[in-house]
Formats: C-alpha cells, sequence, structure tokens
C-alpha cells in the first residue's frame, strides 16, 4: 500500500457491531504486533522524534501508563463499545516493550489489545524506524484526540495495530481484530483507530487533561 495520510471518520456501522462479526470456529488470529524496540531510545544520537515521526505537542506525562492495562486502559463500557460484551481483560507482558491486555469476546471472536511501551523510551520514532519496513500497511492517522497516530498491520480486512505517541518517549498500541463476515466490508484500521480512541480518552482522564 502506498503510504499516505487518512483522516479518521466515524464509520456507519458502530465499532461494536464491526469488532463482534461472527467467525467459524478455529479462524482466530492475533493483531499485527507491536513496534520492534530499537536499542536505545535515540539513533546515532538522534534528538527525539526521529525517523520522521511526527512531534507530540501536548505531551501526557509517563504516570498514565503506570499500572496494569487490564485495569486501567479501559472501562467496563467501553470494552462493551468495542467488542460487544463486557469481559475480564487477560494479562500479558511483551517481552522488551511493556504490558499488554486483550479482552476476547468468546461467542465472536472481535478483539481489543492494549499495550503500555514502558519498556522502549522513543515514542513514534521507533515505530517508524523498526515497524515501518516490515508491514505492507503503513498509514499515519490523522491526530487522535490531539496525538499524532499511525496505522500498520499486514492486511485491512481483518486486523490492525494503531500506535498513539503520548509523548516524543511515550506510546500506547492498540490492536483491533475483525471477524470474517466483515473482511471485505470494514476498514480494520479506521475501526481500531477508534478503539483507540476510547483508550486515549481515558489515558487523558488519568493524567486529568
Amino acid at each position: 500500500m502506498t503510504i499516505k495520510t487518512v483522516k479518521r471518520g466515524l464509520l456507519v456501522v458502530g465499532i461494536a457491531s464491526l469488532v463482534t462479526a461472527c467467525t467459524s470456529p478455529g479462524t482466530e488470529k492475533t493483531p499485527t504486533p507491536g513496534p520492534v524496540p530499537s536499542t536505545g531510545s535515540t539513533t546515532s544520537g538522534s534528538v527525539l522524534p526521529y525517523a520522521g515521526a511526527p512531534k507530540v505537542q501536548n505531551p501526557l506525562p509517563a504516570s498514565v501508563l503506570s499500572g496494569n492495562p487490564c485495569e486501567t486502559a479501559l472501562t467496563p463500557a467501553q470494552v462493551k463499545q468495542a467488542i460487544g460484551v463486557e469481559v475480564a481483560g487477560k494479562a500479558d507482558n511483551t517481552g522488551g516493550i511493556g504490558p499488554t491486555c486483550s479482552w476476547f469476546n468468546k461467542d465472536t471472536l472481535g478483539r481489543i489489545s492494549v499495550g503500555y511501551v514502558t519498556e522502549v523510551h522513543n515514542g513514534l520514532s521507533g515505530v517508524y524506524e523498526n515497524t515501518r519496513p516490515k508491514n505492507p500497511v503503513w498509514r499515519p492517522l490523522s491526530d487522535i484526540q490531539g496525538f499524532p497516530a499511525v496505522a500498520y498491520g499486514t492486511n485491512t480486512d481483518q486486523d490492525c495495530m494503531v500506535t498513539v505517541g503520548l509523548a516524543d518517549d511515550l506510546s500506547v498500541d492498540v490492536g483491533g481484530f475483525l471477524g470474517d463476515s466483515k473482511q471485505g466490508k470494514a476498514d480494520s484500521c479506521e475501526v481500531t483507530a477508534q478503539m483507540a480512541g476510547l483508550v486515549v480518552s481515558t489515558l487523558k482522564q488519568r493524567a486529568g487533561a
């Protein structure tokens, strides 16, 4: 896909109806992994941001990514909005990146995941430098509630990852998975961008912004 900037518009169909579309048993897949950590906070002594990443104009404090994302990234109501049901999140930790949480609708296979990037301190710059070359889908987005973001993955029919820069050295990953019945009908990156908006809204409240 040609790299281009796109505007995040509201979809006619709500997030829940898109994400919770039914799929056949045994077709569960995971979203494209988040950013690959670089060897340091900068490249060759570069000052953040670098690698073409946009600057975060009104950064949030690092404290917004403290704790367990299962408890702090989304409210139960937001989880239901995203995948159609209120369920407890499953915590994990992505080595070299930080804590993650996934919420899964077992009936529809709809899913949202949130990763706090706390072990790498290069924000969107690390994503632009390391993840961009590895994903055929690379789509800089319009700001999500005032924060720069980029969507990426292997296709736009099924799953997508969105990384939002909360500060020049701070970011959060949001992954979304669509069911088979929505493939070719909905853009997974647009839907995931809406999910990311829910997460950013919660994090801003944590910061009192």
